[in-house]
């Protein structure tokens, strides 16, 4: 295995034009953005296994978290998943139309509506998950376990700013 990688040459070639600038966050971040694309391209292979976007991934997941009876409102969904109410109507749209959610009236509020997954939204989305997992595995498959929890540690501690 060779000692350096893309990154390596990128900022050898930055700090040769560049020598007045500390390019330490590159080391860290072009790797974190290129494995970024790495874990893009194995999710979407993992979930076009079991015939699901990335967004439908994200909806049928939060719904599988909540635990049976696997429904939850849709403004909390649209809080999972970073999307607007709007996106998230047409969201849900789509996925009813494939079966893979229905729409319930809410039993504690007459006029709520709770987000259902189907038999066949649990279907696809374990699929994809068992899928995806494997795949994970294999990105990471260059670190022993410790190294893994030590990275997961890392990247926690950077990134809790921003999940706040």
């Amino acid at each position: 295995m060779p000692d350096n990688d893309e990154v390596d040459r990128i900022v050898a070639a930055w700090e040769r034009a560049h020598p007045e600038l500390d390019f330490s966050p590159l080391q860290v971040l072009s790797r974190v953005g290129r494995l970024a694309k790495h874990l893009d391209r194995a999710r979407r292979d993992a979930f076009a296994t079991t015939g699901l976007e990335p967004w439908e991934f994200d909806v049928l997941a939060a719904l599988r978290r909540a635990g049976a009876p696997y429904q939850s409102s849709p403004k909390a969904l649209l809080q999972q998943t970073l999307v607007s109410s709007g996106t998230m109507t047409n969201r849900i749209d789509r996925l009813a139309e494939r079966g893979l959610v229905e729409r319930r009236t809410d039993p504690h509020d007459g006029r709520g509506v709770l987000v259902a997954m189907t038999d066949a939204g649990r279907a696809a989305v374990d699929g994809a998950m068992r899928d995806l997992v494997a795949r994970e595995a294999q990105l990471l498959g260059a670190l022993s376990a410790s190294d893994q929890e030590r990275l997961a540690t890392l990247l926690r501690k950077l990134s809790l700013d921003y999940d706040a």
